[in-house]
């Protein structure tokens, strides 16, 4: 909990931060930081897609060993779960291509 708590405290210090880099007292090129935000986006949701996976075929394969006699309807909501899970990061993939030029 801890842990969590010292996240969420520099994540605050981080946001109340950007302000003062905005005060730029020269003239400078803006810089174009859509294609590193779409970047990190499209890792997160492929990170988060892969341990949900992952959760979702362990869970499968324990309820295989525990109740084999329920495998046909295990496997369809299995791979039924996985698409669905897989085409959210392929949404995810599709909107940073949409964004970035």
């Amino acid at each position: 909990m801890k842990k969590l708590q010292y996240l969420f405290m520099t994540l605050a210090v981080l946001c109340f931060a950007v302000p003062v880099f905005a005060q730029a007292g020269g003239a400078t090129a803006p810089v174009n930081l859509v294609p590193i935000g779409a970047g990190i986006g499209m890792a997160i949701a492929a990170g988060l897609c892969g341990l949900g996976q992952g959760r979702a075929t362990g869970s499968a394969c324990e309820a295989l060993a525990r109740n084999p006699g329920a495998r046909a309807g295990i496997q369809l909501l299995l791979v039924l779960g996985l698409a669905f899970m897989e085409s959210l990061t392929l949404f995810t993939l599709v909107i940073v291509f949409a964004k970035v030029k």
